[in-house]
């Protein structure tokens, strides 16, 4: 994609970005519609068996640090995300599970870290338009930036690591690893959230947010979590009527 192709691109997802609204998942309900979505999208791909549930989830969407995102579209949910935010091993990320070794030296040092997983789509949406993967991530871009994160992490199916290095500049941190819950290999991309911010916004500027648009999504986690720095680094979390 040459310069005036991304630019054209750009403007797409800007204009459907009117339509667009980001929804951290709070409820039981918006919680149970993002499980059977990861479900569809998974079995679809083939990267799961199935569940008699219908839905997919796993202890790490009850930690204290967790972002769960619904992207609607029109109020119709069409994709999803999970974002664990952590600057403390005691903070678990998703990584830890497959690339603690190479995650958790940088977290005892106390850089912030986010780490992307449950990357869905539904099929209406994912099919014939290359649009929906960069609305998804772009709830990444929000929160490295309401986070002031040093890195971001991702663990992705091979195939789909041309994506990561083309919308963040993403670099590979492991060779692919045998990952939890999935029946392929995941390869493991990182990057500086500070060095490579100027050139996301300069390529992808539907990657900028508003403090407004941030704060609205992160200022509590899915679990509940409300003073988000304790949240983060693992420590326990403190009735509001003693804080």
């Amino acid at each position: 994609m040459d310069v005036q192709q991304a630019s054209t691109f750009a403007d797409r997802v800007t204009r459907l970005l009117e339509r667009v609204e980001y929804r951290r998942a709070d409820s039981p309900e918006d919680k149970a519609a993002i499980y059977r979505l990861r479900h569809d999208a998974y079995m679809r791909a083939g990267t799961v068996e199935p569940r008699p549930s219908g839905m997919f989830h796993d202890p790490l969407d009850e930690s204290p640090n967790v972002w769960i995102i619904g992207i609607y579209i029109d109020g119709d949910l069409a994709s999803s995300i999970r974002l664990h935010v952590s600057a403390s091993p005691s903070a678990s990320l998703p990584a830890m599970g497959a690339f603690g070794d190479i995650v958790e030296p940088h977290l005892r040092a106390g850089r912030v870290i986010i780490d992307s997983t449950r990357h869905v789509t539904k099929t209406e949406y994912a099919l014939g338009s290359p649009i929906m993967p960069y609305l998804t991530v772009r709830a990444t871009a929000l929160a490295q930036d309401f986070f002031d994160a040093d890195y971001s992490v991702v663990a992705c199916l091979v195939e789909h690591q041309a994506f990561f290095r083309r919308m963040f500049g993403c670099v590979p941190w492991s060779q692919p690893r045998k990952y939890p819950n999935f029946n392929r290999p995941m390869a493991f991309l990182g990057y500086d959230c500070r060095e490579r911010r100027p050139a996301t916004y300069a390529r992808y500027p539907f990657s900028r947010s508003t403090e407004n648009e941030r704060a609205r999504l992160f200022w509590r986690s899915s679990t509940g979590a409300e003073n988000v720095a304790r949240a983060i680094s693992g420590e326990a979390e403190e009735q509001l009527s003693g804080a």
